[in-house]
């Protein structure tokens, strides 16, 4: 801030006319000395308030759409002097104005270059200030990315405060993205404060200091879904049993669970490991199986028994199926894992 300041302060000493910088809605921001005034320009810095005639003749200029200096004439009714205008803009946002008054119109268009770098190095700043919308939005995505990565107390408390939240706000998190919430990296996005019950794949609220945890609880439960869980709602708290998969340490090998589970994902065609997950998903029943894989049951009966015959274990019947089971979940999980990030 200081440093826009001085560059007003230095745009007005060496046009030797005043300067003022103000937002969108002409409350005044910076100013340098002021000589000659008039009365607009008064009652924006004194008094905080622009007089209905003033806007008026902004409309009317077609300042709010300008895309570069504009000279404004005199306008008695609105008791302004004539003076240069430079609208602020971040993109397509209009974030206030710089003004420099020439009752004298002495200030002439070689001037504009630094009349324009000083407007650049405001409207910057106002990019980057919460006092505006565009602003406001960066800044939020800067402390959302910084709650996602880890435990950070003070991005939470400048959160709370850049969106006066409740000092007690929970977070939950959705994948992929929902237009209700804020957009997070990943196809992801966040709701503070959610109503009682809204559905969520991260699971129910956590603080939102813990923001990190509910974005990862939203990662493992779309990896479980991408590794073929047939879940009742797409959320954390519905993985059941894969918890266990989705929590697994990524030391312990899919082999060590049961060593079929590798014998099958090497195989030239898939359709014995989809054969052997779905039965055993499925309970070990028959004929559910076949119908989900669309096949006679001669043809799942003849699949068992090359299932058998490479890992050892009978779907149908024996204590290695549970071993098994989870093997192939975990392989499927992992698997999910490298196809995303590929």
């Amino acid at each position: 801030m200081k440093d826009v300041q001085s560059a007003v302060d230095q745009l007005g000493a060496s046009l030797a006319h005043p300067v003022l910088v103000e937002d969108a809605q002409h409350r005044p921001i910076w100013w340098s000395a002021q000589g000659q005034v008039d009365g607009t320009r008064l009652r924006t810095i004194l008094q905080h308030e622009v007089e209905p005639a003033a806007r008026a003749l902004v409309t009317r200029l077609g300042l709010p759409r300008a895309r570069g200096p504009v000279r404004t004439p005199a306008a008695p009714e609105a008791d302004m002097l004539p003076r240069w205008c430079v609208p602020l803009r971040s993109g397509r946002e209009l974030l206030g104005y710089l003004w420099v008054l020439d009752g004298d119109e002495t200030v002439t268009e070689q001037y504009l270059p630094q009349i324009v770098a000083c407007a650049d190095l405001a409207a910057a700043f106002l990019a980057q200030s919460p006092m505006t919308s565009a602003g406001r939005v960066r800044r939020r995505a800067t402390l959302l990315a910084r709650l996602a990565a880890g435990p950070d107390d003070n991005a939470a408390r400048d959160l709370i405060a850049l969106e006066e939240l409740d000092p007690l706000a929970t977070v939950v998190v959705n994948a992929p993205r929902v237009a209700a919430g804020w957009p997070l990296r990943g196809d992801m996005s966040v709701r503070a404060s959610p109503a009682s019950g809204a559905p969520a794949t991260s699971g129910p609220p956590l603080p939102l200091a813990q923001l990190h945890l509910a974005v990862r609880r939203a990662s493992l439960t779309r990896q479980v879904i991408r590794a073929g869980a047939v879940l009742d709602r797409p959320s954390w708290d519905a993985l059941g049993s894969w918890h266990l998969i989705a929590s697994a340490p990524a030391g312990l090998a899919v082999a060590d669970i049961h060593p079929g589970a590798d014998v099958l994902a090497r195989q030239r065609r898939p359709d014995l490991m989809i054969t052997a997950r779905t039965v055993l998903d499925l309970g070990g029943d028959i004929a559910r199986a076949a119908a989900r894989l669309h096949i006679h049951r001669t043809t799942l009966y003849y699949r068992l028994d090359r299932i058998e015959a490479l890992t050892g274990v009978s779907l149908k019947a024996g204590p290695e199926r549970d071993d098994l089971h989870m093997a192939l979940r975990l392989e499927a999980f992992r698997r999910a894992a490298l196809a995303k990030a590929s």
